[in-house]
């Protein structure tokens, strides 16, 4: 579920490749008239053709050419068919703060080239696109990795060391959530040596049930250990319409302890305190540290990706940010 307006992910990482499956063009299903004479061969796919930069549009002398195409390239380098082209740097009226200018398109020329712009910060550690602050630079996603590395502590399965870490943020009550268990449990399975990590971030506003839904995954992962928690998870989703009331959660949870192995006593007595709201609160201050926008989110190795994206997209970013950090599947 989207807290905010646009997002990087939606506005750049994925863009290619969104918009190549927006803009596929539909098959015409129109008989063709006995009289009409063949259709002539479409002519061969060629790479968007950008127009020149003018110089004139280059008055800033941060950020370098070279960086922002160093940011651009971890952004879409995962997919091998996007290209783009700097086509702007220049100062704008606030000191400190520079306009960037970029075109994205890809190389079968299919696609109109998109204008992607954004303001750098001051720091020239961060941009502004939209109304997200998003990290910038050579090397963007590496202060989200260290957090992460640091501070999701969550129930995980796969690897315990953190070389590639893909961190899942959920809300129990989520539809959006529970589509995306498909995804994760391919990706627990393509990327064995991952170190696949979930945390919650209930969305309590719009999902009343979400928070006690947490508060006993936490305890079923304090009482049982991660494979309790993710049996215990998959029979919350499973079950998610039982959240649609107070009464009916408490079945619900209950349930999904007792097929953890679990004692539910135990676990909704473990829930009550103040200990498992303070870790859920810390998980909620993490997403909101990393400026997570939205449910379901995964971050790789500190890039913020939709964990409901198709699959093939996350294993190809997932093959790309392992292969930029100098590791193997």
């Amino acid at each position: 579920m989207i807290r905010t307006s646009a997002r990087l992910a939606a506005a750049i990482a994925l863009a290619v490749l969104f918009s190549a499956a927006h803009h596929s063009a539909a098959q015409d299903q129109t008989p063709a008239s006995p009289a009409a004479a063949p259709a002539p061969s479409a002519p061969a796919a060629a790479p968007p053709a950008f127009p020149k930069p003018d110089p004139a549009d280059f008055t800033a002398d941060t950020p370098s050419k070279e960086t922002v195409n160093a940011f651009m390239q971890a952004n879409l380098g995962f997919d091998p068919n996007g290209v783009w082209q700097v086509q702007a740097i220049e100062k704008t009226s606030l000191p400190g703060i520079n306009r960037v200018v970029v075109l994205v398109g890809d190389k079968s020329g299919k696609q109109q080239p998109q204008r992607f712009a954004f303001l750098t910060a001051p720091d020239m550690k961060h941009i502004i696109v939209g109304d997200r602050i998003v990290p910038f630079g050579e090397h963007p996603f590496e202060e989200g990795r260290t957090l992460l590395q640091q501070r999701a502590n969550g129930p995980y399965r796969g690897s315990a060391a953190k070389d590639l870490e893909i961190v899942e943020f959920a809300d129990f009550q989520c539809p959006h959530c529970k589509s995306a268990q498909a995804n994760m449990d391919k990706l627990a399975t393509d990327f064995p040596n991952a170190r696949i990590v979930f945390q919650n971030d209930p969305l309590p506003s719009v999902h009343p049930q979400s928070v006690p839904a947490a508060e006993y995954g936490v305890c079923v992962s304090k009482l049982g250990g991660s494979p309790a928690f993710f049996t215990f998870a998959s029979a919350v989703f499973d079950g998610q319409d039982g959240l649609a009331s107070a009464d009916g959660a408490t079945l619900t949870l209950n349930s999904a302890v007792t097929k953890a192995g679990l004692d539910p006593a135990k676990v909704s007595a473990c829930a009550k305190t103040p200990e498992t709201k303070s870790a859920v609160d810390a998980s909620m201050q993490l997403a909101k540290e990393l400026d997570i926008s939205s449910v379901p989110t995964l971050v790789i190795n500190g890039r913020q990706v939709p964990a409901n994206a198709p699959y093939e997209t996350l294993k190809q970013i997932v093959d790309y940010q392992a292969k930029a950090n100098g590791l193997s599947k």
